[in-house]
């Protein structure tokens, strides 16, 4: 699990916290690492293009990530705005940690995300009672994001999770990779990660997240829920409509590099007292 000898700086983003500490409880061992080159030029970034290979170049085109405010509203007893880079300091720095990420497309990755746990967030927001959901919504920029420019999708791109899902110590606040502030085309400055649901639920770019009482509808579960439901955990057993969930193509393996798909992504122990009593079936 060896780390590049050189790692390219990241054009924009939060500069705050780094160098960084692994966090032995997530060290990635027995994981191979996907190398950065494929990290930060294979994904899908649709306020850009729906082409993965194209968004490198279209998102570091005078897109500025930095500065960026990221708002914190809804049902709680402490709103607020913050820099990101404030941001960071106050929840008292970030730590690395090396997860698991698997496409919904049925590919695959590992990723040494850097960042804090949402939990953190969560806290200094202080929500009520009443607060059964985050909404996570992104930014709107059409000038700078040639998709968004399309009305294929109802911009801004929204996700959400409920609030057992948001505090679970595994849903992460992202705000670099391999050890450098992220790239743009990676969701600069600040992006979700939840490792045991399918990639399109980390959503990048934030601009907002509310607490609600009322379970929000997400942006491809608007647009096909026949297809992606709100939970969009990883599910080898749950097909998609037009494919196989079974297995995945491991990304920088050749195309022919394939391994049998975990549940919850391999993190079943982590996150499966979540869904004790859920039709995984049913609610996809």
């Amino acid at each position: 699990m060896a780390m590049p000898s050189l790692i390219p700086q990241a054009l924009a983003g939060a500069t705050a916290g780094f160098p960084v500490k692994v966090n032995p409880k997530f060290d990635g061992s027995g994981l191979d690492l996907t190398s950065y080159k494929y990290v930060t030029s294979y994904n899908n970034f649709y306020e850009f293009t729906t082409d993965k290979g194209g968004v490198k170049e279209l998102a570091n085109q005078g897109w500025k990530t930095d500065p960026w405010t990221i708002k914190i509203g809804g049902l709680v007893e402490n709103p607020f705005k913050a820099d990101v880079n404030e941001l960071v300091k106050k929840l008292g720095g970030i730590e690395e940690r090396i997860y698991r990420f698997r496409c919904v497309e049925a590919w695959s990755m590992v990723v040494p995300w850097d960042g804090f746990p949402l939990r953190k967030l969560i806290e200094l927001a202080k929500p009520k009672s009443s607060a059964r959901f985050l909404k996570f919504t992104t930014f709107v920029d059409p000038k700078s994001a040639p998709g968004q420019k399309r009305r294929t999708i109802d911009w801004p791109y929204v996700e959400a999770l409920n609030m057992a899902e948001a505090t679970n110590d595994l849903a992460f606040v992202a705000t670099g990779v391999y050890g450098k502030p992220l790239p743009n085309q990676n969701g600069a400055p600040i992006r979700l990660v939840v490792p045991w649901k399918y990639g399109f639920k980390s959503i990048k770019s934030i601009v907002k997240i509310e607490f609600t009482s009322k379970r929000p509808v997400n942006t491809w579960q608007q647009l096909a829920p026949e297809e992606y439901g709100f939970y969009a955990n990883v599910n080898p057993e749950v097909d998609h409509p037009r494919w196989s969930q079974a297995s995945e193509r491991i990304i920088g393996g050749g195309f022919s590099a394939r391994q049998p798909t975990l549940l919850f992504n391999g993190y079943e122990k982590e996150v499966g007292h979540i869904y004790k009593g859920v039709n995984l079936r049913l609610l996809y």
